[in-house]
C-alpha cells in the first residue's frame, strides 16, 4: 500500500488579502479499515504558513478538516515557481494514541514506517494577487500560471476592474488573459472613455493592439485617441488607430479647447505627427476656441521645424488672426522666438524690399535675421524677385550678402532666367559675373527655359555675350 490517507483536493486554494490574515480548509480521510493513522503537515515556508493541526491522529476510515493559515499579514503574496506546497506525511499508529511530542519525534525519524501520501500545491487566488502581478515592476517567473490560478477567485466584475488596471499599467499579456477570462473589453472609465483611450494615454502599442484585436469599440465624441497619441509624439499609435477605426475617427475632429491632433502636435513641436496627419487629410487651418491655428501654437512655443512644416501645407495660414487679432509672427515676437522671424514675416518683408528696390530695407531685414536665400510658396528667392523686376541695386545688395545665383524655383527657373525673360540685360550680365550658369540644359527640371529661347533672340545685341557663353559650353 503506497498511502494511508487521501485528500479531498489536488490543490489548495488560498484567497490572499493584502495586509490581512487568511485561511483555507481541506479534508483528509484515513484509508485504513482497522488502524489509526498519524498525520504530519508541513510547508517549505513555515514562517509564512501555519496549520491548526500540524500533527493529528485519524481513526480508521475517519475524516478530518485541516486549516492552512497565513500566519503573518503581508502586502504581497509569496509567489514562487514552483509554488509552495503542503507535504502530507503519515505513519500507522497501532495504539491509536500519542502526544504531540511523541508524534513530532516519530516523524523526525526517517524510515520505511513513514509514508508521503500527498503533495498539495498552494495557489493564491483573488483580486489582490492579480493587483500585485499588475503593479509589480519585477519580472515574475511563471506569471501566466499565477494569473490563471488567481482569476479563479475573482468575480466577473472584479476581472473587468482588474482589466482596466492592466491596461493602464501596460501589461499586454495580462490584458489578453483577463479578456480571455471574461473581462469586458468594452468597459468604460468614469468619463465614459473606452479602454483604448487608457491604452493610448499610457503610450502602449501592444496593449492597444490587443484591445483592437479583441473588438474594443470607441466613441469619437469622448475617445479623443488621436489627440492623446499626438500629445506623446506617437505616429505608430496614430497609424494603428487610423487603420483600425478609419470609418469612425475624424482627423479634423476637435477635443478640449477645440484642438485637432495637428494643434496638439504643433504645440509640442512634433513634426512627424504633423506630417502624418497632413498626409491623411488633416486640415492645418482649423481654429481652436481661441481662434488659433496650429501655426499660432507652434510659433508661440518657438518650434521652427513645426512652423516650416505648417507653412508648406498652407500659404494662407501665415496671415490668420486669432481672437486677439494676432498672427503667428506676433506670438513669436511676444515670446522672443527670433528664430521664427524670417519664416513668419521677415522673408515677406525682404521679398517686398527686393521687389521695390529698397536697398536699406533689404539690409535691415537681413540684419534682423531674414534668410537671404529663403523661398516663397513658389520657390522664388529675393534674388529671383529682384532679377525679374530688374532691380540692379537690390541684386547687388543681395549678392553681397550671400545670395546664391543658381537656386531654382519650383518650375526650374534661376534668377538669371527671370532676368532674361523680363529683358533686364544688365541684371543678367551682373548675375553671370557672379557665377550664374548660362547653360542649364543639363537640368532635367519641369519648365526649365533654355538660354537660347526667343527672349534672347529678341535682344541679339544685348544678350550676345550670353549666347556666346552658351556656345562655348556646348
Amino acid at each position: 500500500m503506497d498511502r494511508l490517507v487521501k485528500s479531498d483536493v489536488k490543490e489548495v486554494e488560498l484567497v490572499f488579502k493584502r495586509g490581512q490574515k487568511s485561511s483555507t480548509t481541506f479534508r483528509l480521510t484515513n484509508l485504513m479499515h482497522t488502524m489509526s493513522v498519524a498525520v504530519s503537515l508541513t510547508t517549505q515556508n513555515p514562517s509564512f504558513f501555519s496549520f491548526n493541526k500540524p500533527f493529528s491522529i485519524l481513526p480508521p476510515l475517519s475524516s478530518s478538516s485541516y486549516t492552512l493559515l497565513i500566519s503573518q499579514p503581508s502586502d504581497q503574496p509569496p509567489l514562487v515557481n514552483p509554488p509552495d506546497a503542503i507535504t502530507v506525511k503519515t505513519t500507522m499508529l497501532p495504539l491509536g494514541k500519542a502526544h504531540n511530542d511523541d508524534l513530532r519525534n516519530l516523524f523526525s525519524k526517517p524510515g520505511p514506517h513513514l509514508f508521503k501520501d500527498a503533495t498539495l500545491p498552494i495557489s493564491f487566488v483573488g483580486p489582490h494577487v492579480i493587483e500585485h502581478l499588475i503593479s509589480s515592476d519585477a519580472q515574475i517567473e511563471g506569471i501566466d500560471g499565477f494569473l490563471n490560478k488567481a482569476i479563479s477567485g475573482c468575480t466577473g466584475n472584479q476581472v473587468t476592474e482588474l482589466l482596466k488596471s492592466a491596461v493602464v499599467s501596460g501589461k499586454a499579456n495580462l490584458v489578453s488573459t483577463l479578456i480571455d477570462h471574461g473581462g469586458d473589453v468594452n468597459e468604460k472609465d468614469s468619463k465614459g472613455r473606452s479602454l483604448i483611450s487608457l491604452a493610448v494615454q499610457a503610450g502602449d502599442f501592444d496593449v492597444a493592439n490587443v484591445l483592437i484585436s479583441s473588438g474594443c469599440q470607441i466613441d469619437n465624441s469622448v475617445d479623443h485617441v488621436l489627440q492623446y497619441a499626438a500629445a506623446i509624439n506617437r505616429v505608430d499609435l496614430i497609424e494603428l488607430l487610423f487603420k483600425a477605426y478609419k470609418n469612425i475617427l475624424d482627423l479634423n475632429s476637435v477635443a478640449l479647447c477645440g484642438r485637432t491632433p495637428i494643434h496638439v502636435a504643433a504645440s509640442q513641436g512634433y513634426t512627424e505627427v504633423i506630417q502624418f496627419c497632413l498626409s491623411v487629410g488633416g486640415n492645418p487651418e482649423i481654429l481652436d476656441v481661441n481662434g488659433c491655428t496650429p501655426l499660432h501654437l507652434a510659433a508661440q512655443e518657438g518650434h521652427l521645424e513645426a512652423v516650416e512644416c505648417l507653412l508648406e501645407a498652407s500659404s494662407y495660414v501665415k496671415y490668420a488672426l486669432n481672437k486677439q487679432g494676432k498672427t503667428a509672427f506676433a506670438l513669436a515676437v511676444e515670446n522672443g522666438h527670433s528664430n521664427l522671424y524670417d519664416v513668419l514675416h521677415l522673408g515677406d518683408s525682404l521679398n517686398r524690399a527686393a521687389r521695390i528696390d529698397n536697398v536699406n530695407g533689404i539690409k535691415s531685414c537681413l540684419a534682423e535675421g531674414a534668410n537671404v536665400n529663403g523661398k516663397d510658396q513658389n520657390g522664388w528667392t529675393p534674388l529671383h524677385r529682384a532679377a525679374f523686376k530688374g532691380r540692379i541695386e537690390s541684386v547687388k545688395a543681395l549678392l553681397n550678402h550671400g545670395a546664391m545665383v543658381n537656386l531654382v524655383d519650383d518650375n526650374g527657373y534661376t534668377p538669371l532666367h527671370c532676368a532674361v525673360e523680363a529683358g533686364h540685360a544688365q541684371v543678367a550680365l551682373l548675375l553671370i559675373a557672379h557665377g550664374a550658369k548660362a547653360n542649364l540644359k543639363g537640368l532635367k527640371l519641369k519648365g526649365v527655359v533654355p538660354l537660347n529661347s526667343d527672349c534672347f533672340k529678341n535682344h541679339p545685341t544685348v544678350f550676345q555675350p550670353l549666347l556666346c557663353h552658351e556656345k562655348e559650353q556646348t
